[in-house]
């Protein structure tokens, strides 16, 4: 069963033949893959078909299991829950929703106008990016099923906790007006046939890979310089367990970025084969997916300033503790 298990994460997720392929036909063509330019363009050939095959792949699954929760059907089934396990479903509920931030505010949006409580609608919102089944599968094929577990379990974690404290501080006359005093129509779902989902699944792929696939190529390239370029001393000096900064640092550099998991992953991949510290590389990704300045901007748009600082102080409060509890549990790596 391990090794039935390890061949699935090594071969299927982390698709292990497919560097040996694109190695060997490499050198074929006469390009040293041992080389600077010759290991940036092995690592950046195939990371960008890894991540765009597992791209495809993971969003048409999971937009599949999307199709059946429209919103009025989400807005029902976190309406029959109270307290925290309201915030859990929430979080749970991201698990299948957009892959980035800027993509879960209309939701969020739709959830807050809806007359949902505001902690429970924010539990959903600090998920979404940042805990998926995308994630989960990715993380799975670099870092191992252990670690990416525990990551999705304290992603989760994060966000029922985040939800439960701005629930707890009553700052519903923090949202915007137009967002308080929105009509709520409740429509029944449309019954959908498989031809309908499958469909609807093909265009989710397409319309995602439109958005996500320039920061695939960026967040390719950047692992590409950091993992044939950059010293490794450099980045453990930095990103090192000598740096007990480090995870500070990788969430403030993380935070003006936009990218969703497929961009960040490439990123993190290289930092981590160079000495970067598990935590500090996973609170950078969970800055990016979850922070990141554009979705920032459209949020502010729905919640008044005093509330988005508190947003943005529980996020990144909760994304701290994750990486120093990664950098402290070296069993984890």
């Amino acid at each position: 069963m391990k090794t039935i298990w390890f061949f699935f994460q090594d071969q299927v997720l982390g698709m292990k033949w497919l560097h040996s392929l694109m190695g060997n036909l490499l050198s074929a063509l006469g390009l040293d893959t041992s080389s600077h330019i010759g290991g940036s363009i092995h690592f950046f050939l195939y990371d960008v078909i890894k991540v765009t095959a597992l791209l495809v792949i993971l969003i048409f699954v999971i937009s599949y299991i999307q199709s059946y929760f429209p919103p009025e059907r989400s807005k029902k089934i976190l309406g029959r829950f109270h307290g925290l396990g309201a915030n859990l479903m929430a979080a749970l509920l991201g698990t299948v929703t957009p892959f980035c931030s800027c993509s879960s505010i209309p939701l969020f949006m739709g959830f807050t106008s809806a007359g949902l409580p505001l902690g429970v609608t924010f539990s959903f919102l600090i998920s979404s990016p940042m805990v998926d089944l995308g994630s989960l599968m990715l993380l799975t094929g670099i870092f191992g099923g252990k670690i990416a577990i525990v990551y999705v379990l304290l992603g989760l974690a994060v966000a029922v906790l985040g939800g439960t404290v701005i629930e707890k501080l009553h700052m519903e006359n923090e949202v915007e007006e137009f967002i308080r005093m929105a009509p709520r129509v409740d429509l029944e779902s449309p019954s959908l046939t498989f031809r309908d989902r499958v469909t609807y699944a093909k265009e989710q792929v397409l319309s995602t890979l439109k958005k996500v696939f320039p920061y695939i190529l960026v967040g390719v390239a950047i692992g590409a310089l950091i993992h044939n370029w950059i010293p490794q001393k450099w980045v453990e000096s930095i990103l090192g367990s000598r740096n007990p900064f480090g995870v500070v640092l990788a969430v403030l550099v993380g935070v003006p970025m936009y990218a969703d998991i497929f961009g960040t992953v490439p990123v993190a991949e290289a930092l981590l084969a160079k000495g970067a510290q598990l935590g500090t590389i996973l609170s950078f990704m969970m800055a990016v997916t979850t922070l990141s300045l554009p979705s920032m901007v459209m949020l502010r748009k729905a919640i008044k300033p005093r509330l988005l600082g508190v947003f943005v102080a529980v996020c990144i409060t909760g994304i701290l503790l994750v990486g120093y509890l990664f950098n402290l549990l070296p069993i984890l790596a």
